[in-house]
């Protein structure tokens, strides 16, 4: 399994200066949805700038304006982009045929979508499908799990899956059991951590584990 950080709820000097202390235990690196609002795609293009090596995903959580939008956030350095599941098809379509234009990668969060959504959106083998648990369900329902509403949709080989919100070490072990995906996102168990480094180091050494064991 691949460490995405999630960054949120910072500046970007706290930002880069956070994943610095990080950074040789996570894979890719999430501009987060509140960075990007509050600083605009200059936070992209600053965390990419700081860590050229790194995977970097823009969670624009596009809903429209698809084409605008992802070429903005590839044009800013990003390699992955996000769009809502709950989009319209050809919403969709526009952001994978832009990612193809631009070499890039889309994950299609799934938060909020139906089974019907969930079942349409597999025809996007080459998206990365995101079980996402909110941080109003987190905060709010108290909801955590992954996976437990999507039965065997995930089960197709071909299907590259990540994994979103309230992951933690004592969650992660059920998470692999549940949905076992390509890619956690991980924010505040890190970010938040007295020892920021020491947590990631953790992760990383459960999500290596697991690649043993396969």
């Amino acid at each position: 399994m691949k460490i995405q950080l999630a960054l949120d709820r910072m500046e970007i000097a706290e930002a880069i200066s956070l994943t610095r202390k990080v950074e040789d235990s996570i894979d890719w690196i999430e501009v987060g949805t509140s960075l990007i609002k509050e600083f605009g795609v200059v936070s992209v293009k600053e965390l990419k700038q700081a860590f050229p090596d790194k995977t970097v995903v823009a969670d624009i959580k596009t809903i429209d304006n698809a084409r605008y939008e992802f070429e903005m956030c590839f044009e800013a350095g990003a390699d992955v982009a996000t769009v809502m599941g709950v989009s319209p098809l050809v919403t969709i379509d526009t952001c994978m045929e832009v990612a193809r234009r631009y070499n890039k990668k889309v994950m299609i969060d799934l938060l909020n979508t139906s089974l019907e959504q969930k079942q349409a959106l597999m025809k996007y083998k080459e998206a990365v499908l995101c079980d996402h648990v909110s941080k109003d369900e987190q905060e709010e329902a108290g909801s955590r799990n992954h996976g437990t509403k999507n039965g065997q949709l995930f089960e197709d080989p071909d299907i590259q899956v990540a994994a979103a919100g309230g992951i933690t070490l004592d969650s992660i072990g059920k998470l692999r059991e549940t949905l076992n995906p390509a890619v956690v996102i991980i924010g505040s168990a890190i970010t938040k951590a007295d020892n920021p480094a020491e947590a990631a180091a953790d992760f990383k050494q459960i999500c290596h584990q697991k690649e043993e064991l396969v």
